[in-house]
């Protein structure tokens, strides 16, 4: 069995790859680390254009800066949750458009992207509204009996129930690991279209 290794340890064996690596070696991991960082930029709202940005820079250093640029980009395309989260996802998406210089292959891999992010939210959604009113419609009945058929005007949030909350983590579980599976597919065709 694979032996796991702490944060310390991976801290250290990059250490000791630093203490041992040449100037060109320490120049090309500072230049990826600048790339995370204009991604961060982009991301945030501070950069309007990632590859504007690493074209800048001298050419030695512009293969470096683009795949931390992309490396950061990747880690922020995933399946949101709320609208919030989608944002972030879509302004990812555009940093993949702008790495790739526009490339009309990696516009539809992004069309198709969207297609499986807008299925996982409404199916996600339908499935949450399904269950939110099969739970409500289960503890109205119980109420019901226990009242001896009074429950009128008594309203049920579903959510707070810890059978919603159990139930629902599981599916949401579920459906997550579905659409990741397509997710990283299509993740896996950006990273050879641009090469990394």
């Amino acid at each position: 069995m694979a032996e796991i290794k702490s944060t310390m340890d991976l801290v250290m064996e990059r250490a000791a790859r630093i203490g041992k690596a040449s100037r060109e070696e320490l120049r090309r991991e500072e230049m990826k680390k600048k790339g995370v960082l204009l991604a961060v930029d982009f991301l945030e709202g501070r950069l309007d254009n990632v590859r504007a940005a690493i074209d800048a820079h001298s050419r030695e250093d512009q293969a470096e800066l683009r795949q931390g640029a992309a490396e950061s980009i990747f880690r922020n395309i995933f399946l949101p949750r709320d609208e919030i989260q989608r944002q972030r996802v879509d302004k990812a998406l555009q940093g993949v458009v702008d790495l790739s210089g526009g490339a009309g292959d990696v516009a539809s891999i992004c069309r198709e992207l969207q297609t499986v992010i807008d299925g996982y939210g409404r199916q996600r959604e339908q499935i949450r509204g399904q269950l939110e009113e099969q739970i409500r419609m289960q503890y109205e009945q119980l109420l019901a009996r226990q009242t001896g058929g009074r429950s009128e005007g008594i309203k049920i949030d579903p959510t707070l129930q810890p059978k919603f909350q159990e139930e629902w983590s599981r599916i949401e579980g579920e459906l997550g690991r579905q659409y990741s599976a397509a997710l990283d597919q299509l993740k896996m065709e950006f990273k050879q279209r641009l090469g990394l």
